[in-house]
C-alpha cells in the first residue's frame, strides 16, 4: 500500500465572505506549494460552475487528480480554485453534490497518497452546511472575510481600516487623503487593493499621497462626492464646492438630497462645533477621534443636542472633523449660513429658478468673505 500523508500536512482550505481576498489568498498559496517549475506538478481544476451536475464532475476530476500518482514521480499540487458549491446556492443545496464533498472529505481525512497536496479555495461559503463543517477541521485552513465593523460602526472605524491596509501595501497616505479613499471606496477590499496599487505607481514615493491626487485618480461615487462637497465647504474652497456640486448633478443626484446629505449636516456641524470651542474654551483636535475625550469632559447639557448615531451616542467623529475646520468661519457667519441653508430648501420647493442655480448661489453666498 503507498505511503499516504495526513489531512494535515497535505490539505489547504482557503475561504471565507471576500471573495478578492480568497482569490488573492489562495493565488499566493498555489504558488508556495507548487513543487518548482514542472507544469505536470500543478494540476488546476476550475469550481466556478453553474448547475449541480457540473458540481458533482467538477468533485469526481477532484478525486480522481487526488488519487493519481505523479506520473513523473516526485510531488503534485491539485488546486479546486473558487469552488462556488459551498455556497447557499441550488448546486450546493443538492444532495447528489454533498455526497459528493462526503466522499471528497473522507479521502482528504484519510490522508493522500506520499507527495499529493491539496488546496481548495471556496469564496462565500455556507457555514451552515456538514461538509463545510467537516473540511473547516481538517488540514490548515485561511478565512478571509470582509472587514465587520459591527452595528455601531463609525467613518473613523472605515478609515482606520483603510489605514491598515495602506500601510501593508506599503503606500503612504496623508490622513486627508485616506478619508477621501474610504469616503470614495469604503471597505470593499478589491477595490481598495486596486486603488492603492494605481495610487502608488503614479505617486509613489518619498512624498504621502495627497488628498488631491487621490480625487484626481480615483472615481468618484456618490458618497465621495459628498464628502467632497462637505470638505470644500468646511475649507471655505469656493471653486472647490462648485466642482463638487456640478458633479454631482451630472450623476443625477438630487439638487434636495444633495442640499440635505452634504450643506446642512456640513454646516450644521461646524456651527455646533465652533460653538462648543468658544463656549467651553475648548482647543480645535489634531485628528478628529481625539475630540471624544474633550466632549466626555463636558456637561450633559451640553452635548445632548450634538447629532447621534444609530444607537443613540453622540457622533462625536463628526463634531471632531468639524472641530478641526471650522476655523474658517466666525460663530455670526455659521449661525447666518443655516439659516441661508433654510431658505434655500425653501426656494427648491417654491422658486421659479433652476436647482443648480439655486445650489450654486447658496455656495456663493456660504463661502464667499466679507
Amino acid at each position: 500500500m503507498p505511503a499516504k500523508t495526513a489531512a494535515r500536512d497535505s490539505f489547504y482550505f482557503v475561504t471565507g465572505s471576500d471573495e478578492a481576498e480568497v482569490k488573492k489568498t489562495a493565488l499566493e498559496l498555489a504558488r508556495q506549494l507548487s513543487p518548482g517549475d514542472d507544469p505536470f506538478a500543478l494540476e488546476t481544476l476550475d469550481g466556478a460552475v453553474g448547475t449541480a451536475d457540473e458540481a458533482a464532475e467538477k468533485i469526481s476530476d477532484a478525486i480522481q487528480a487526488l488519487l493519481t500518482i505523479p506520473f513523473f514521480g516526485g510531488a503534485k499540487l491539485v488546486w479546486l480554485k473558487s469552488a462556488t458549491f459551498l455556497s447557499d446556492t441550488p448546486a450546493g443545496r443538492s444532495e447528489t453534490v454533498g455526497a459528493k464533498l462526503e466522499q471528497l472529505s473522507r479521502i482528504v481525512e484519510q490522508g493522500l497518497p506520499e507527495g499529493v497536496r491539496f488546496l481548495l479555495s471556496a469564496p462565500q461559503p455556507d457555514k451552515r452546511r456538514s461538509a463545510y463543517k467537516v473540511l473547516s477541521k481538517l488540514g490548515r485552513m485561511t478565512v478571509c472575510d470582509k472587514p465587520d465593523f459591527g452595528f455601531n460602526a463609525t467613518e473613523e472605524d472605515v478609515e482606520r481600516w483603510v489605514a491598515d491596509r495602506a500601510s501593508a501595501s506599503g503606500a503612504r497616505l496623508s490622513p486627508e487623503a485616506v478619508g477621501v479613499l474610504s469616503a470614495r471606496v469604503g471597505a470593499d477590499t478589491r477595490q481598495i487593493d486596486q486603488e492603492l496599487e494605481k495610487l502608488s505607481l503614479a505617486y509613489g514615493g518619498d512624498q504621502a499621497i495627497t488628498a488631491a491626487q487621490v480625487r484626481e485618480l480615483v472615481s468618484a461615487t456618490r458618497a465621495g462626492g459628498i464628502f467632497d462637497l462637505s470638505n470644500a465647504i468646511a475649507a471655505r474652497d469656493l471653486n472647490g464646492a462648485l466642482a463638487c456640486l456640478r458633479q454631482l448633478l451630472r450623476q443625477k443626484e438630487s439638487a434636495v438630497g444633495i442640499l440635505l446629505a452634504a450643506i446642512v449636516p456640513t454646516v450644521r456641524n461646524l456651527l455646533l462645533a465652533k460653538d462648543l470651542l468658544e463656549r467651553y474654551r475648548l482647543q480645535p483636535p489634531a485628528q478628529p477621534f481625539h475630540f471624544t475625550a474633550a466632549l466626555n469632559r463636558l456637561p450633559d447639557e451640553a452635548i445632548r443636542h450634538l447629532p447621534k448615531k444609530k444607537d443613540g451616542g453622540i457622533n462625536a467623529y463628526g463634531i471632531g472633523l468639524a472641530a478641526k475646520q471650522c476655523g474658517a468661519f466666525t460663530l455670526g457667519e455659521l449661525r447666518r449660513n443655516l439659516e441661508l441653508c433654510r431658505q434655500c430648501n425653501l426656494d427648491l420647493v417654491s422658486s421659479h429658478l433652476d436647482e443648480q442655480t439655486l445650489l450654486s448661489r447658496l455656495l456663493i453666498q456660504l463661502l464667499m468673505r466679507d
